[in-house]
């Protein structure tokens, strides 16, 4: 590795000269920093109190005259009233003198000026208003004038002059203390052009030397760079400027042989892939014809067992009816076994059947009501919940997009499921209900039948994958294997609810429409203003009252549809589910 020690690196000139700007800064700040807080002092003196001062000395001169002019009305009317305004006069004089000397302590002359006020005005009181008063209260208002003489009279315009000189006092500082807000305002601008000409050069000289010792130097190590991007890889790239500049230049260079003596290994290795993927895309189209020709034979292979399986069912029935008892016991037993099995395969057979046919002969999807198919579904079961004397019941359903008749055989599946899987002696109740979670329909159907074990929860969805023999509980297995297969037709999903409690609830979604997620969202929008509004318009030890049975204020007024536990069915029958109308069957 080449050393590269000649000459300043490109961080320790930029370096030096952000120093040197920095100091020149640091000096211009502070200067300017002492000069803004000599000129907010002389403002504050204007503002708060040669301002002030002025005002109160003008209101002094009012004060005093107001004083003067209720002593001579006194003394010709003797009437006590027109000595209101020199008994507050007096109150206000003293005030006023008071908040003049706080705010005057800055200022000998104006102190001193005040003074000279008081004793003139202490003076007056003394020798012309207190003797003028006590005579017209004892001699009467003639006695009183007798008093107020030209002197008193100059003594008083004595009192006027002061107070004009206090004035001018006051506006002499006054201008003082602005010239001196101006001459600091002036220097705060000088020092700020001074500034912005030190950062204006410092940035000219930075300009300069970065386009000398940086983008000279940079634009021609992108150029060479490009060459090598375009595929110039025998190109050596050689660098110049700065040290930091070259070595980069060597680095870049480095790695530009790297990438030559890879570029084959690349190559080689690219072929290798586009041969991969060729032979994975033919896999693709084979596993795909492999899956259409394995669905195509499972419909052909269950269609065309159906009539040799009639033949051998119906010629097994047709033994056991006419050589019942004929034969010996084991023998009516053999048939009997042949006519179950015969049976048992026509029924795998024909639920294999709808199970392929799933997606492949379809209708198109359309808006369907759900509430009319729960009732379709109603009929179709009908037979079965009166055999076990079930209820099912169901709340307010959606409309959704999909085929009606796959949505029908869905929802009969999970119910003869619920019938089906009953406790003994207890009489089945299947709930079906519908909520809008997150822009889907979430529908479940609840059962208080025995339930499903959490282990078992994903293999009942398999197809043919039945929990107890066929002894305990008829049937192929294939029922659950067609909801999920339906439900992800329409772009839901399927599962159990293990958290539910007693029996079994069965949880799928289906997208919902649009308007029906419109109006779920202004329906919140809506809830949440008006809960706002109540919370501010309700007193604090009120809100108790407006608690769920949990305490949880969301719960207020939750119809069981809404809840992931929901009351048992016959329960959510008495108190209606979803707002909406109750179906009954059963």
């Amino acid at each position: 590795m080449k050393a590269y020690q000649q000459g300043w690196t490109l961080r320790r000139r930029v370096g030096a000269l952000l120093g040197v700007v920095v100091v020149l800064l640091l000096g211009l700040a502070a200067a300017e920093a002492a000069v803004a807080a000599k000129n907010r002092e002389n403002i504050d003196a204007v503002l708060l109190k040669t301002g002030p001062l002025r005002v109160q000395a003008q209101e002094l001169m009012s004060v005093l005259l107001d004083q003067e002019t209720s002593v001579r009305g006194y003394a010709v009317n003797g009437d006590r009233s027109d000595l209101e305004p020199y008994q507050e006069g007096v109150k206000r004089e003293q005030s006023l003198v008071t908040s003049i000397r706080d705010l005057s302590a800055d200022y000998p002359d104006v102190r001193r000026s005040l003074e000279l006020v008081e004793q003139e005005t202490a003076q007056w009181r003394t020798q012309v208003a207190e003797p003028v008063i006590t005579t017209v209260e004892r001699d009467g208002p003639e006695a009183g004038q007798a008093l107020i003489t030209d002197a008193t009279r100059q003594q008083f315009d004595g009192i006027r002059t002061s107070v004009n000189t206090l004035q001018d006092e006051i506006l002499t500082v006054r201008e003082e203390t602005a010239d001196r807000v101006n001459s600091t305002s002036n220097t705060l601008v000088v020092l700020l052009v001074i500034a912005a000409l030190v950062v204006t050069t410092a940035g000219v000289v930075m300009l300069l030397s970065l386009d000398r010792i940086l983008i000279r130097p940079l634009a021609a190590l992108v150029s060479q760079v490009r060459e090598v991007a375009d595929g110039d890889y025998r190109h050596h790239i050689e660098g110049s400027g700065p040290p930091e500049f070259r070595r980069l230049a060597e680095d870049i260079d480095q790695m530009r042989m790297k990438i030559a003596r890879e570029l084959d290994e690349v190559r080689e290795a690219r072929e290798r892939i586009e041969w991969v993927n060729s032979q994975l895309q033919k896999q693709a189209e084979e596993l795909t014809r492999s899956n259409r020709d394995l669905e195509q034979f499972a419909y052909v292979a269950s269609h065309d067992l159906q009539e040799p399986l009639r033949k051998v069912a119906s010629f097994c029935q047709l033994l056991q009816r006419r050589y019942a008892g004929q034969l010996d016991e084991r023998a009516d037993q053999y048939i009997a076994f042949a006519v179950d099995g015969a049976q048992r395969m026509q029924r795998l057979i024909n639920d294999l059947l709808a199970f392929s046919r799933i997606g492949r002969l379809t209708t198109g999807f359309t808006e369907v009501d759900l509430n009319k198919v729960m009732g379709d579904v109603a009929g179709q079961t009908e037979a079965a919940l009166q055999y076990s004397d079930a209820e099912l019941t169901w709340g307010e359903m959606p409309t959704i997009r999909g085929e009606e008749p796959l949505l029908t055989n869905l929802l009969v599946n999970l119910v003869s499921n619920s019938v089906k899987f009953r406790r003994p002696d207890v009489p089945p109740k299947v709930h079906v209900s519908a909520r809008l979670v997150d822009g889907e329909w979430e529908i479940s159907c609840r059962d208080n039948g025995i339930g499903i074990e959490p282990e078992f929860a994903d293999k009942i969805f398999v197809i043919f994958q039945r929990l107890h023999s066929k002894d305990a509980y008829p049937g192929t297995g294939i029922g659950l294997a067609i909801v999920k297969k339906i439900v992800e037709y329409h772009g839901g999903r399927v599962w159990v609810d293990t958290d539910a409690g007693e029996g079994t609830t069965i949880r799928f979604t289906l997208p919902a429409l649009e308007a029906d997620i419109e109006a779920a969202r202004a329906a919140e929008a809506a809830a949440d203003e008006d809960a706002t509004d109540a919370e501010d318009a309700a007193e604090p030890a009120e809100a108790p009252a407006a608690e769920g049975a949990d305490g949880d204020p969301a719960d207020v007024g939750r119809q069981p549809d809404g809840d992931a536990r929901e009351e048992p069915p016959a329960e959510a029958d008495r108190h209606g589910t979803n707002g909406g109308m109750k179906e009954t069957v059963g």
